[in-house]
């Protein structure tokens, strides 16, 4: 078989920026037409390729015209199993850990932790997690599918289309034009891809399917043509435990099934391992994918149905019930800055934003595209985006793919409420309701506590413990920051069912603290100790570098908002005033966010030195965002101290981390600082150097890929534009210079209300707010009182 070949040779970066400067000054930025991005080439690595997902099932193509890879992935594909993680010496040490951090003597302390203090056995096996139990999220499959056109193509082009979620590649070859649908079904779950030749006869390829996994030759995949021509792809993944004499793995069960359908003519026949279609003119590619994770007991009949189920429609259908389906999540929200390069191709286009930040509608396609790879990465019934939504190309995906505890999952689901996409919530609300159980275990094998907690590890069988390397497995209020999105989600939502489910999992959370605070004998603050700023190391007195401390300044303001909430969470639901008023009490016996000699926010307890002043956390400002107790308003000094130190620690980070930048800046009310920050996050990551940044197909760079960035820098453009606490909303509270111009319809805010506004040289121009809750709403500078709306009213007014 032969494979074609493209005219022209991607564009030099120099032609790329001279193709920027010459927009057409009559080109005007229709929505549609910025959400189209698309390249003029195929892609030549994973980051290239455009992601679809339906929110359990992805696939990414790369395009090829001659042996087209399309990588599949299904986002319960986890390896490993349940485990006991118990360590029967921690609690009998955590009193001397505790002496140590107080006497001053950290390095003992933190060496005491690395003997006693861990996991029981091999924890996530420092990101070999494929090897343990603890497990790693992996591809599905590979689908490589082999075309016969022979020639030279011309007028290549390969879209993602935002609105439909369809993922279209079009090119001419031998006078025969050729066009490829993929997307992921909404409606139906299953995936689907149409090949088409403009002329009878002219389409001829033969699929084939492996898996980079079966590296393992001991326990492979097997792939195979069945009796009725459909193509299976099935297998185990290892649990973790298997013996060295085993020959089957125990893990997860998966199936993959492929069928073709030929409306217009054309030959199927197998070979072997190969499914072969020859002289088509249109062909339909059904995939049905599943695991045994969510019905054990049924799953491959779930999976078979699936497929039967979608070959009663046509094409035209299929198409259309999907669009339907995915819209009306994706179309509440619109979003527009004026015109910008949306006529370049992406990769192009990023390269000359590089250089030239003049791109207005460049930001409203990133917003898009986040809240895109967010209704695509999870969906209510299945599991919230992990590292990389769902999208993975192998086995060993980067820090296994997991649920990293310490910003990363929940950064994931930042653009949800303000986005209008609150219900991609339950799918994180029943995760976290999954981990209590094992939570609690860990509680008082580990600290003798009642309630719950879990660490910075996460995975998809309840995996709780502190992890194997107390540096940056030691941090112990990754519960409680997950409770933050469970009381938000009820203040976005007015709820009270919802809150009424997730009352006991936050008052559980609160609980651990109540049991595990202790006090230090030096200051009388209740601290949590042992514990870490995530990832971080500070400098001791005598020279030695150390992570374990007690009491950091993101723990103080966690536990803080985590009892504040469970209190306010109380008296809503009329239930349990002594432990509110016993929460109350304890409030104000943790140390309130110190500024430090040197006009910044302290991270530690104690003026510790930095081991590295630049480091990608920036934990002690979490009560700046996702939190609010600091505030140019409210707290003036603290705002100011959380500027200095953001201008110590720097812009340039790694993808995530100026993400998180992005929305600092933006509650600091700096709109050219975020933006500046959104160009940066935005840096072509392919074009040399290192750091952070987006790689072509605009998935974030720590790097590798982690699509936590993304959404980071999704939500820090709708911070720039809507702010709101206590009930009263700011519009275009950081609104960049450079988006002087702009409209936006469908942002919610806190209190059951979407928004929708104009804006004319920097100055509202028009505004609506509609209630979905009845209730009292003000919008500073807008309203001079509250203005009170029944469900379904609406505020307007023009300016």
């Amino acid at each position: 078989m032969l494979a074609g070949s493209m005219a022209g040779a991607p564009k030099a970066e120099s032609a790329a920026v001279a193709k920027a400067n010459m927009v057409p000054m009559s080109l005007v930025c229709r929505t549609s037409d910025n959400l189209r991005p698309f390249f003029d080439r195929e892609a030549s690595r994973w980051e290239e390729c455009w992601p679809l997902g339906n929110g359990r099932i992805g696939m990414m193509a790369d395009g090829a015209l001659g042996c087209e890879t399309i990588v599949l992935n299904e986002s319960s594909m986890w390896s490993g199993s349940v485990q006991d993680t118990d360590n029967p010496e921690a609690a009998k040490v955590l009193p001397e850990i505790r002496e140590l951090l107080f006497e001053g003597r950290n390095a003992e302390a933190q060496r005491l932790m690395y003997e006693s203090f861990t996991c029981g056995g091999r924890g996530s096996g420092y990101g070999r997690g494929y090897e343990v139990p603890y497990g790693s999220y992996q591809l599905f499959g590979n689908m490589r599918i082999s075309h016969d056109a022979v020639g030279k193509a011309v007028n290549y082009r390969r879209e993602l289309d935002l609105e439909r979620a369809v993922n279209k590649v079009s090119f001419e070859m031998d006078g025969v034009r050729y066009t490829r649908e993929l997307f992921t079904s909404f409606s139906d779950d299953v995936a689907v891809i149409r090949l088409k030749a403009s002329k009878r006869g002219r389409l001829s390829f033969s699929i084939v399917m492996d898996r980079e996994a079966d590296i393992a030759e001991k326990y492979p995949s097997r792939a195979y043509v069945d009796e009725y021509g459909r193509y299976m792809l099935e297998g185990a993944l290892l649990s973790g435990t298997e013996g060295p004499d085993e020959t089957k793995a125990k893990g997860l069960k998966f199936k993959g099934i492929v069928d073709v359908m030929l409306p217009k003519g054309g030959q199927k026949t197998s070979e072997g391992p190969v499914l072969k279609v020859n002289g088509a003119k249109e062909a339909v590619i059904f995939i049905s994918m599943g695991t045994s994770y969510y019905s054990p007991d049924d799953w491959v009949e779930i999976t078979e149905d699936k497929l039967e189920a979608v070959q009663k429609f046509s094409y035209r259908k299929l198409l259309k019930r999907h669009i339907k389906a995915y819209s009306e999540k994706f179309g509440r929200v619109s979003l527009e800055f004026g015109r910008g390069r949306e006529h370049m191709p992406v990769g192009e286009r990023l390269e000359a934003f590089d250089k030239d930040h003049s791109d207005p509608s460049l930001a409203a396609l990133y917003y898009q595209y986040g809240r895109y790879l967010l209704i695509g990465s999870t969906r209510e019934g299945c599991l919230p985006p992990n590292l990389q939504g769902l999208w993975a190309n192998g086995v060993a995906t980067p820090w296994n793919g997991d649920y990293h505890l310490n910003i990363n999952l929940q950064m994931n689901l930042w653009p949800a409420e303000s986005g209008n996409l609150s219900e991609l919530l339950l799918p994180l609300t029943d995760w976290i309701a999954g981990q209590v159980e094992s939570g609690r275990k860990t509680a008082r094998t580990f600290y003798e506590s009642r309630g719950w907690v879990t660490h910075i590890l996460g995975n998809v069988w309840g995996f709780t413990a502190p992890g194997e390397h107390p540096s940056w497995g030691a941090t112990n209020t990754s519960a409680a920051w997950l409770c933050q999105h469970l009381y938000a989600h009820y203040l976005y939502t007015l709820d009270r069912d919802y809150l009424e489910r997730v009352y006991p999992i936050m008052k559980e959370a609160a609980l651990f603290f109540v049991d595990m605070l202790t006090e230090d004998p030096r200051s009388g603050y209740l601290v949590t100790a042992p514990t870490t700023s995530p990832e971080n190391a500070y400098i001791t007195a005598d020279g030695s570098v150390c992570s374990v401390c007690a009491g950091s300044t993101m723990d103080n303001q966690i536990v803080r908002e985590l009892f504040t909430n469970v209190r306010e969470a109380a008296a809503i639901l009329g239930t349990d005033e002594e432990f509110s008023a016993q929460l109350g009490n304890m409030i104000g016996r943790i140390k309130p966010t110190t500024i430090g000699e040197d006009g910044r926010i302290m991270e530690w307890l104690e003026p510790y030195r930095e081991a590295e002043p630049t480091h990608r956390h920036v934990s002690h400002l979490y009560g700046l965002y996702p939190g609010d107790e600091i505030s140019p308003s409210r707290t003036p000094e603290l705002a100011d101290a959380a500027r200095k130190t953001l201008e110590v620690r720097g812009d340039l980070s790694t993808g995530w981390s100026m993400a998180w930048k992005i929305l600092f800046w933006a509650r600091l009310q700096d709109g050219d600082h975020a933006y500046k920050l959104f160009c940066d996050l935005l840096h072509p990551t392919l074009s040399g150097g290192n750091g952070g940044g987006s790689y072509p197909n605009m998935f974030c760079a720590h790097p590798p890929f982690q699509i936590d960035g993304n959404f980071g820098g999704c939500a820090g453009i709708a911070e720039m534009l809507v702010q709101g606490k206590d009930g009263v909303v700011e519009l275009l509270p950081a609104l960049p210079s450079v988006l002087k111009d702009g409209s936006f319809r469908g942002l919610c805010v806190r209190g059951g209300a979407e928004l929708d506004a104009s804006w004319k040289d920097g100055r509202i121009t028009k505004v609506r707010l509609t209630a979905k809750h009845e209730g009292d709403f003000m919008i500073k500078g807008i309203t001079e009182s509250p203005v009170h709306l029944k469900k379904g009213q609406s505020f307007r007014k023009r300016l």
